[in-house]
């Protein structure tokens, strides 16, 4: 007998439908396999014969010893993971006689099996439902911990069962099951503004905190440099609370990213609050960017719509950060394998820390360098000249006084002061953009735009010249300073880029600047 049911694939961030087809029929001798899967499965879905021998002995049924041809379809496209395990042992029981069920090919079925029949998670559970809802099935059954991640999908019904037994007991009609349903506006704005951090705890710094203001109203990268203890990491981590809230679009986006990668928070439905990733410095290439041999999200990806930190920048391998050159200009990623190209998103703001020098006390207002001469430079070499044109903020940070940090506490402005100027600027930039495709802030301006909306007078362009040849900056470097500027006048709600804001935005060049790095 032939049975068939559906499942799904995840290439990238997105779906494909799989045709599961079981056919049970004739005997096997002792010396023959009774179970084989075609189709480009790989061994987790090779070795789910035992997981699924068992979870049916485990559920009160028999294993028939007859051929059992399992088709996962299309046969060019490669299938990965155990989640084909519920859909197959359904089909399975199905063809051997021992359920029946005639709507079995009405549902998207996914779910891992354990040897007592019970069920695990799967990943990817958000994009699955997109995709059966467009293929306009009847219901999607998986696991009940990913069943809240499902059901942000309108329109669809969505089954969390546990066990293999409750799955068959409702695909045959023993049980009727109520869908899962997630009030979506609820969950969207529910915690959309917690953190455990905020602006407040940072004493002193306010040029770093002003450097960072501008950063979240245009979107830009950041570099903090300056000696250890100075709070480049404690400054980096309050950086997303003052960005503007995540509106639907983004959150949506952000959590398909995480359902593949299967982090998502257990029972979650929707990832509410912008990611905050900071990956340590022994990162792989892959880990950072994404791949693999059936390739996964990276960090860079796992960031997208939120803020990644790369504390301790020299010391990442060059390799990796290089890599990352492209994405942050295209804010996506494309990798390709010999049969397959997936296109992951990678629209992430870069803040990135380090020390001045090996010892960490260069320019130190009350310690001394002791690096020998030239070690500065080197140091600062291991960043290449084209990964820090595309950062836009330079900032030289400073240790902070003892007389600041044992002191009272003056009013020192919070996170939601300081974001209500941010989400003024970025209404101004909306405005701004509307009708540009992709387009919606000023850190993403091509230069097309960057000509028509950063237009300087003629005191502005003699004072950008004169930068431009005393720095030696790159044309790049060019383009960057202008979107900065246009960030600072829209933070003082300015239609006009004033000589002022242009001498700000050139002010954070630090690194720019022929004299810094030359040890004295």
């Amino acid at each position: 007998m032939l049975v068939k049911t559906f499942a799904s694939a995840v290439e990238g961030v997105d779906a494909r439908c799989i045709t599961v087809e079981v056919n049970a029929g004739g005997h096997v001798s002792e010396h023959k396999p009774w179970y084989n899967v075609v189709g480009l499965p790989d061994s987790a879905i090779r070795e789910g014969s035992y997981r699924i021998e068992a979870a049916v002995v485990n559920s009160g049924f028999h294993n028939k010893r007859m051929k059992i041809v399992i088709n996962l379809a299309p046969a060019d496209i490669r299938k990965e993971g155990a989640a084909y395990d519920l859909p197959i042992a359904l089909a399975y029981l199905n063809a051997t006689g021992q359920i029946s069920v005639n709507n079995l090919n009405e549902y998207m079925i996914m779910g891992e099996l354990s040897l007592s029949g019970e069920l695990r998670p799967i990943k990817g559970a958000l994009p699955i439902a997109i995709q059966a809802r467009a293929k306009g099935y009847k219901g999607f059954i998986l696991p009940a911990e990913n069943a809240r991640e499902a059901a942000i999908v309108s329109d669809l019904p969505v089954y969390g069962v546990s066990s293999l037994r409750e799955a068959i007991d409702f695909v045959s009609g023993t049980i009727e099951m109520e869908p899962v349903w997630v009030d979506t506006r609820e969950e969207f704005f529910k915690e959309r503004t917690s953190f455990d951090v905020d602006f407040s705890d940072v004493r002193g710094q306010e040029n770093i905190k002003r450097a960072m203001t501008i950063a979240a109203a245009g979107g830009h990268n950041v570099i903090l440099i300056g000696p250890p203890g100075a709070g480049k990491t404690m400054l980096a981590r309050r950086l997303p609370t003052i960005l503007p809230a995540l509106d639907l679009r983004e959150a949506l986006e952000t959590t398909k990213i995480h359902s593949v990668a299967g982090i998502l928070p257990e029972n979650a439905a929707l990832i509410t609050t912008r990611p905050f990733r900071a990956p340590h410095h022994t990162i792989s290439d892959v880990a950072l960017v994404g791949g693999g041999s059936y390739p996964r999200p990276g960090e860079i990806s796992l960031s997208h719509n939120g803020v990644l930190f790369l504390d301790e920048l020299p010391e990442f391998k060059r390799s990796a950060l290089e890599v990352m050159r492209q994405p942050m200009e295209e804010r996506r990623i494309i990798i390709s394998r010999a049969k397959l190209t997936v296109d992951f998103p990678a629209g992430f703001m870069l803040i990135a820390s380090m020390n001045p020098c090996p010892c960490g006390f260069f320019n130190h207002p009350e310690r001394d360098c002791t690096c020998p001469p030239g070690t500065v430079k080197r140091y600062l070499s291991k960043i290449s000249g084209p990964l820090l044109d595309r950062i836009d903020l330079q900032v030289e940070v400073t240790p902070v006084p003892l007389e600041k940090l044992a002191g009272k506490n003056k009013e020192t402005e919070t996170s939601a002061m300081i974001a209500e100027r941010v989400v003024a600027a970025r209404k101004i930039q909306a405005d701004r953009y509307e009708g540009q495709t992709g387009i919606y802030n000023n850190a993403q301006m091509p230069s097309r735009l960057v000509r028509e909306w950063c237009v300087i007078d003629e005191a502005g362009n003699k004072l950008l010249k004169q930068a431009m040849e005393k720095l030696q900056l790159s044309a790049r470097a060019y383009d960057r300073i202008l979107k900065v500027s246009r960030t600072i006048a829209d933070l003082e709600g300015s239609e006009q880029i004033l000589s002022c804001h242009l001498a700000e935005a050139i002010n954070f060049r630090n690194l720019d600047r022929e004299s810094w790095g030359e040890q004295r």
